[in-house]
């Protein structure tokens, strides 16, 4: 999927343990609380200062003891695979990020993914990127009684830190109790580190969160968001590419519009990640339209959007970027899905706006709505 062909995208991320995880480093506070407080009580039965030498030293070695299990926590998992969880590394606050290791091998991943994927296995899983909403949108509300949504993830042959980071952000940045399932479709890959890596890692790391699906033979974009949309149970339903990192606050605002109105299907604004540094650039608002060969592409936003001068309002457009939509479930059945017919990337973009049909209008895009989310992966 990402490749020179193709556009891609990448959202947000902050650190979430798993709740057990949290348990257990309660449960060692706690005992370090209770040791600290007999120490005390030691030292004070005796008359010595608190705090003696021998009591410090138990009490350093419970600290770095819990240091260890928060590490193991965030850590276990990854680092096996050469990756890395958690704060701190390359790349953080969506910063260029480089390697001094210019090998052989990083040329030939540049080759086989498009972008620098040795770079991509330096970065954490959970590192932070800016937070490039209006600010209007940082202060807005938001129903508290939203729709869950499923997020599918199309992939073939992706690095394993990309997508898993694209599985760490949506966790990260999407409320739990929005956020109903994660469906990773593979269609076909054969990249080894895909099959039993992936499997335990997301079985592991996110129990009965993380769905798989597999398919026997190649199909193609559309038919695998087909795939996913078929595995799919929640009321609504987010198509992504499988290298992206969501922002903060993306869910809140897809899901009111849809609760407002279950025939718009609302379309991320996207930011751009550079394929070689993973930097993260911001976009300009923009509309998505198309050429006479129908070929999509950003436009400038309407004027009625421009005269308003509010940038949080959502632009409505013609057409659409594949790579991230978001839409009830049932409503995208009963407008048809996609055409599973489609071989060639791109003719999804101009089809969707068709789908989405008004009777009393000759354009035919009553429900396509944009409204600020991910930031893009471009593989030059």
């Amino acid at each position: 999927i990402l490749n020179a062909e193709a556009a891609e995208v990448l959202l947000s991320i902050n650190i979430l343990m798993p709740r057990w995880s949290i348990l257990q480093i309660q449960d060692r506070s706690q005992e370090l609380v209770q040791i600290v407080r007999s120490a005390d009580r030691r030292a004070r039965s005796r008359g010595a200062k608190v705090g003696s030498l021998a009591d410090r030293e138990s009490i350093l070695q419970r600290l770095d003891h819990l240091e260890e299990v928060v590490y193991n926590q965030l850590n276990g998992l990854a680092k096996p695979m050469g990756l890395v969880e958690g704060p701190g590394g390359l790349g953080q606050g969506g910063m260029a990020a480089t390697l001094r290791d210019d090998s052989h091998e990083s040329e030939t991943k540049y080759e086989e993914y498009g972008y620098n994927a040795q770079l991509s296995d330096r970065i954490s899983l959970d590192r932070s990127i800016p937070d490039y909403r209006p600010k209007k949108c940082k202060q807005m509300t938001y129903p508290e009684d939203l729709p869950q949504i499923s997020v599918v993830f199309i992939f073939v042959n992706e690095a394993l830190s990309v997508i898993l980071r694209s599985v760490h952000s949506v966790v990260n940045h999407t409320p739990s109790h929005l956020l109903k399932e994660i469906i990773l479709v593979d269609d076909n890959s054969d990249n080894v580190e895909l099959k039993f890596n992936l499997d335990q890692y997301v079985h592991k790391r996110y129990p009965g969160l993380v769905k798989i699906v597999r398919n026997n033979k190649r199909e193609g974009l559309i038919r695998a968001r087909i795939q996913g949309w078929k595995a799919a149970t929640s009321p609504v339903v987010g198509f992504f590419d499988a290298h992206v990192e969501f922002n903060i606050g993306w869910a809140e605002p897809a899901l009111t519009r849809i609760k407002e109105d279950r025939k718009r299907i609302i379309l991320p604004a996207i930011d751009n990640i550079k394929y070689n540094t993973f930097e993260v650039q911001q976009y300009a608002n923009a509309a998505h339209g198309y050429n006479w060969g129908l070929w999509c592409m950003y436009i400038i936003p309407p004027q009625d959007w421009l005269d308003k001068g509010d940038e949080s309002a959502p632009i409505r457009t013609p057409a659409m970027i594949g790579c991230s939509f978001v839409v009830d479930r049932e409503y995208f059945g009963e407008i048809g899905l996609l055409d599973p017919g489609m071989e060639v990337y791109g003719g999804e973009n101009i089809e969707l706006g068709m789908r989405v049909s008004n009777k009393e209008t000759l354009w035919m895009c009553k429900g396509c709505w944009a409204a600020r989310g991910p930031a893009e992966l471009l593989s030059d």
